[in-house]
């Protein structure tokens, strides 16, 4: 059985050892870290720092002591996937009911270390984390959205989409149930949530998704507060219409007739905020309206956003040729987009305007995490600093346990496409953070994957400055012998790749599938 101990009085592991306990053990259930405090970490900007004990995040007093998660004794399996996974339990297509079913087994991942007998009793795990990513809180009722794609796209949206703040609120609530650490007993020290936060870089799915996570009352609606105008009220046969009898393409492979249900799904509720500090970090879909433009100096597409048109409808053939400009990158900042709406601007519905509904900036991302409003269980910020409004980025450092540091990075390409990649100035910063911690361990997080990061438009606000792609990164993670794990998103699936270096200088990149899926 692991052994679970204050962080201070651990002795040190070597690299080896620490790969087998920490590798082998936390690709199934998060990241359990076995380290000895010899330096402080160091990174410009950096977060308020934490401490590894979630008791310390929350401040004192009766209030914090409800808002603390107890501490789990020994390890468990009990309402994880390790004991249970939702699995159809009718039919072989289409929709289908799901229900429990078996729980994943848990695989020893051996490509870095040697799996040597005993190794479970000399654990000692000090550190762990919850990850969530790809949440997309989505206002679906939004006129920039393109769920009219689908005419040549079947999963260019998704039947359950109105549901992504109420699937949030559940998830928050789970996480806040756990005991600790499933595999190790642990206690969970706080939760990163690795970009895409929202859907389509709307103020409205911006404020959900901070009071889901920090906790308040969320109304998941936008436009007319009486009732839904978005595609699922729209009677067209392209989606499901699930308060009404209408057979649409989803009701002919299975799905029911919900009365009540868009009344449902817009309804206000109130989301408990997590009871562990919670990080952010920032994904396309943040960043770039529909994940993809960077069309910032684009009025009329600003406009579109607030007003009071949506397009619900479009002809395969269009749809197919948006969907190619997207893929190949062919009008990053969103012209030929721009030039299709005005081309259908007489198929459009009419829908209420809302301002709320506006594309936030990188700085208003910013100050809506510093918002004391927003603050919850901690840190301020999340992560983010009164250093990185004033120097205009979006990555830090913060401390995950005395010999171990958390690295945020910012892979978003302010020129656009939904792949990513960093600029010089990063890339230094993360070498410099890298090199000025050698004494610790580190956990690097980001949105995309190393293999998703080969997206090397310019940033329209340094013009000049280089984009570094995945294998740039792998290649100066690799050099270190402090980088323990690469934890990422983006992609929607669930991987775990050893990344091996010469002299033992190896690390695991983690990727996790989304919960909006």
């Amino acid at each position: 059985m692991p052994r679970i101990r204050s962080v201070a009085t651990v002795p040190a592991l070597d690299r080896r050892t620490l790969l087998a306990a920490g590798g082998a053990v936390s690709l199934s259930a998060g990241i359990g870290l076995a380290l000895r405090p010899r330096s402080p970490a160091h990174g410009a900007p950096a977060a308020q720092a934490p401490v590894a004990d979630s008791v310390a995040h929350a401040g004192s007093g009766p209030a914090a002591a409800a808002r603390t998660a107890p501490a789990a004794l020994v390890p468990y399996t009990r309402g994880t996937t390790l004991s249970s996974v939702a699995t159809p339990h009718s039919g072989s297509a289409g929709y289908r009911r799901l229900g429990a079913g078996p729980g994943w087994k848990r695989v020893l991942r051996d490509e870095l270390a040697a799996a040597k007998a005993g190794r479970a009793d000399r654990r000692t795990a000090l550190a762990a984390f919850v990850q969530f990513t790809d949440l997309h809180l989505t206002d679906v009722q939004h006129p920039m959205r393109v769920e009219y794609l689908r005419s040549g796209k079947r999963n260019a949206w998704r039947p359950q989409e109105a549901l992504t703040v109420a699937g949030a609120v559940s998830l928050v609530e789970r996480v806040n149930s756990l005991r600790g650490a499933p595999v190790t007993g642990s206690s969970l020290h706080f939760v990163m949530t690795t970009g895409d936060n929202t859907d389509n870089n709307s103020k409205t799915e911006l404020e959900w998704f901070l009071k889901v996570m920090s906790g308040g009352r969320v109304s998941p609606n936008s436009g007319d507060p009486r009732h839904y105008e978005g595609v699922q009220a729209s009677g067209l046969k392209t989606y499901w219409q699930p308060d009404s009898a209408l057979r649409d393409a989803d009701k002919q492979a299975g799905f029911p007739h919900l009365q009540g249900f868009l009344d449902a799904a817009v309804r206000e509720l109130r989301s408990p905020g997590l009871k562990l500090p919670w990080y952010s970090t920032v994904g396309n879909h943040d960043a770039l309206p529909l994940g993809v433009y960077g069309s910032r100096g684009d009025s009329y597409l600003t406009d579109f956003a607030v007003g009071g048109k949506k397009l619900m409808s479009l002809d395969p053939a269009t749809s197919n040729a948006i969907l190619a400009s997207i893929k190949y990158a062919r009008s990053p900042k969103g012209a030929e987009f721009h030039d299709m709406l005005r081309a259908h601007a007489r198929q459009m519905r009419s829908v209420t305007p809302d301002e709320r509904r506006a594309p936030f900036t990188p700085a208003e991302y910013l100050r809506a995490h510093l918002d004391p409003a927003h603050t919850g269980p901690g840190p301020i910020g999340h992560g983010y600093s009164s250093a990185n409004l004033a120097a205009g980025t979006q990555y830090y450092t913060f401390r995950i346990a005395d010999d171990v540091i958390g690295v945020s990075l910012d892979t978003t390409d302010p020129g656009g496409h939904f792949e990513g990649s960093i600029g010089t100035t990063q890339l230094r910063w993360l070498e410099r953070t890298l090199r000025e911690n050698e004494d610790s361990y580190v956990v690097v997080f980001s949105h995309h994957t190393s293999k998703t990061m080969r997206n090397t438009q310019p940033d329209p606000a340094r013009p000049a400055e280089r984009r570094h792609g995945g294998a740039e990164v792998v290649a100066l993670l690799g050099s270190f012998g402090n980088t323990l794990a690469w934890v990422n998103g983006h992609t929607h699936e669930n991987e775990i790749i050893p990344h091996a270096a010469p002299g033992n200088r190896s690390f695991w990149e983690i990727s996790t599938a989304s919960h909006v899926d």
